[in-house]
């Protein structure tokens, strides 16, 4: 497998706080996923109103859902993305490190935005990060998030957005900002918020300290993504939390949880995993 990120892709990242790897994994990995999303909401793409409603069987929205998030976790499609190996090997390039473990986190599926359906019409720029008491130079590698484009993704369809001026100026800017500023949420005055399209199967890897969300989507179709990030492994260790989330098939503590439970039926197993998948999960050490 020849190389996946190329210094040119390294030296942009440093500069602007993200990449797009382009054609990560196959569109044909991308397309069983949406299809997940939809028996999973109960949604249909054939039927536009069915976006904006409760997912099937329950009578209120998931926290977060007009926001796009699905509290989809532990489908194996999903997983075969999250350790499929060139996927894995941006990560291990942009960072420079084998040794890695993969998130467990969700879907989006944000529809088009409606005048009459104004909860969906959310754009939002944030940090997943407390911004706060940072140190100078700051340390490398850098903390890092990602996410995977299932379906082609204009730049009005309201996928990632960030603001790579604010990331170049960053040290500067905190410099100027008041001591009670919002430690997770940026004035971003005088900077661009730039929207990165991008086609099913590329990969976004931005930096934490990259402000960052969702635009609004402007366009006649759902916006697809499943966010999967990577991060050093502790060597010699086994993830607990983690092989008990995948053998169990519940999310992380932070995320909405599913009150149907749809993941967990009687005779649902755990997804199938390979031998790198096993390691990037943490239920076999490095």
């Amino acid at each position: 497998m020849g190389e996946v990120v190329t210094s040119e892709m390294r030296d942009f990242f440093h500069t602007n706080g993200y990449v797009l790897v382009k054609g990560v994994v196959p569109k044909s990995n991308c397309d069983p996923v949406i299809d997940a999303i939809w028996a999973f909401t109960g949604q249909s793409p054939d039927d536009p109103e069915s976006w904006y409603r409760p997912a099937a069987g329950m009578d209120d929205m998931w926290k977060h859902q007009s926001e796009g998030m699905i509290p989809l976790f532990h489908h194996q499609t999903m997983w075969d993305n999250r350790q499929h190996p060139r996927l894995y090997q941006a990560f291990a390039e942009l960072l420079g490190e084998e040794k890695l473990w993969v998130s467990i986190d969700r879907v989006n599926m944000k529809p088009p935005r409606r005048d009459d359906m104004t909860k969906f019409n959310t754009g939002f720029i944030h940090w997943d990060t407390n911004t706060s008491n940072l140190t100078f130079p700051l340390p490398r590698p850098p903390r890092v998030q990602g996410v995977l484009y299932l379906a082609d993704t204009s730049a009005d369809q309201g996928g990632f957005q960030g603001v790579p001026s604010l990331y170049r100026d960053f040290e500067r800017w905190i410099g100027t900002q008041p001591a009670d500023r919002h430690p997770t949420i940026p004035d971003v005055s005088g900077h661009d918020i730039v929207p990165i399209p991008g086609e099913a199967g590329d990969l976004l890897i931005w930096d934490v300290l990259l402000a960052h969300g969702n635009g609004q989507n402007y366009t006649k179709l759902p916006r697809f993504a499943q966010y999967i990030t990577m991060f050093p492994a502790a060597p010699g260790v086994r993830r607990e939390e983690a092989v008990a989330s995948w053998r169990d098939r519940v999310g992380p503590a932070y995320a909405t949880e599913d009150p149907r439970g749809l993941e967990r039926l009687p005779g649902t197993e755990p997804a199938r995993l390979t031998e790198l998948g096993r390691k990037l999960l943490g239920d076999v050490p490095w």
